[in-house]
């Protein structure tokens, strides 16, 4: 599990790997984009998952549900942060619970940690991205 040490909104929080969708991209797309935005590495596997983190943004005023992505990574593949970031950490999911500062990504955790790290991964939520970018 990677977690990124946050710079901006929420400064010196980690974090999991999250972005806002661009145009007329899916969701899924908003996830590989972010993921090498953010970190400099890019899927080998995306799965989507059966849950969205919901959570209430003060300073907008708003509700917002975001959908959860799952990416595997070559082992080998080297971490660049971004602007964003000014650390990262790959932990053990127990650990990482214990680091992220809210309930709802604690939740996350605990269920890609059941649903992906524990079990091998349905293909049903295997996404096909090799047409990613293409609208």
């Amino acid at each position: 599990m990677l977690l990124l040490k946050r710079t901006q909104t929420l400064a010196g929080e980690c974090s999991q790997i999250s972005g806002r969708i661009e145009g007329n991209e899916k969701a899924w797309e908003t996830a590989l984009r972010e993921l090498k935005e953010e970190t400099g590495l890019e899927a080998d596997k995306l799965y989507s998952t059966d849950i969205c983190e919901t959570y209430y943004g003060v300073t907008q005023n708003v509700i917002n549900v975001a959908p959860v992505f799952v990416a595997f990574v070559k082992e080998s593949a080297e971490v660049t942060l971004n602007f964003e970031h000014s650390a990262y950490r790959w932990v053990r999911f127990e650990d990482a619970e214990n680091m992220v500062p809210y309930g709802g990504q604690r939740r996350v955790l605990r269920q890609i940690n059941e649903d992906f790290s524990k079990r091998v991964p349905s293909k049903h939520f295997e996404i096909d991205t090799s047409n990613a970018g293409a609208n």
